[in-house]
């Protein structure tokens, strides 16, 4: 939690520097990545020390894993901040000796964090950290937020075809980083962007829980555990072929706001699918008590 509030405070330090800065960097505020990265710390931090509260034993692979992930937190945002202090990028830049090397030790953060959190995954849930469906929802939740650290390494495998010097990666395809982007974001409305599919799947560690809690707190009396559990895995499952949809769109060139009609047979395919599933799941939920009314 002190990382945490750490990360809220660069995160409003950030937001003050985009309005106060007009420095650009790469077609966006020089400030935005430190924005986007302290408030994604944010979420993550406080959603990690929610889950370890849940842990109804001491577990001190637990603690060293969380307290790694904290280290790596700050090496990578220590990066980030430092390279913008500079005036330069910290992805992909590999220019100059230094920036190729903390290029170098970003990478290999990330990998380590990405171990460190499947780790954790596994300690969660070898203790019953919460009922069925939670259980469901916290697993599912960090599964398909790793996925999400998975379908970033196209990012880093552009870097063997990029034709800008000093450049070794690249999150848009089709056109070049730095265009035209959608508000706040920055996502390329011109091309694809692989950092929707990322950004999508980090972000199912909330999404998931809160919806077991939302489907607890509203949905007990209709839904007994096992049809909440069973939801949770229609909508990990939809989510996760959200996720690589949303990466294989952006493989192909696409911008989000513009996606071709094989890309939207697809989504549609993926949501009739997966609301038929969950109507099936409810209607299954519910047969026992019809036939003991009857």
């Amino acid at each position: 939690m002190v990382f945490t509030w750490a990360m809220a405070g660069l995160a409003v330090v950030s937001a003050v520097g985009v309005v106060v800065d007009g420095r650009i960097l790469t077609g966006v505020p020089i400030w935005l990545k430190p924005l986007k990265f302290a408030v994604s710390f944010v979420l993550y931090g406080v959603t990690l020390a929610w889950l370890l509260s849940l842990l109804r034993r001491r577990s001190r692979v637990a603690e060293w894993t969380a307290t790694l992930i904290v280290a790596l937190g700050v090496v990578e945002m220590a990066i980030i901040v430092g390279q913008m202090l500079r005036g330069t990028t910290s992805h992909y830049n590999v220019s100059t000796p230094l920036n190729a090397l903390l290029w170098m030790l970003m990478g290999a953060a990330i990998m380590v964090l990405a171990v460190a959190h499947l780790v954790l995954a596994v300690v969660l849930l070898r203790q019953p950290v919460a009922d069925r469906a939670g259980r469901y929802a916290i697993g599912l939740g960090m599964g398909l937020a790793l996925l999400g650290m998975v379908v970033a390494t196209p990012m880093v495998m552009a870097g063997e075809t990029s034709t800008v010097e000093g450049i070794a990666g690249a999150h848009s395809v089709g056109v070049a980083d730095g265009g035209p982007g959608l508000p706040l974001v920055g996502w390329s409305s011109t091309g694809g962007d692989l950092r929707i599919g990322h950004f999508v799947g980090l972000h199912a560690m909330q999404v998931l829980p809160i919806l077991a809690i939302l489907l607890g707190r509203f949905g007990a009396d209709r839904l007994n555990v096992h049809t909440r559990a069973r939801l949770l895995i229609v909508a990990g499952a939809g989510y996760g072929g959200l996720v690589l949809l949303l990466t294989w769109q952006a493989l192909r060139g696409q911008p989000l706001l513009r996606p071709d009609l094989l890309t939207l047979g697809v989504a549609a395919a993926l949501l009739v699918g997966t609301v038929t599933a969950a109507a099936l799941v409810v209607v299954r939920g519910r047969k026992p008590e019809v036939a003991l009314a009857a």
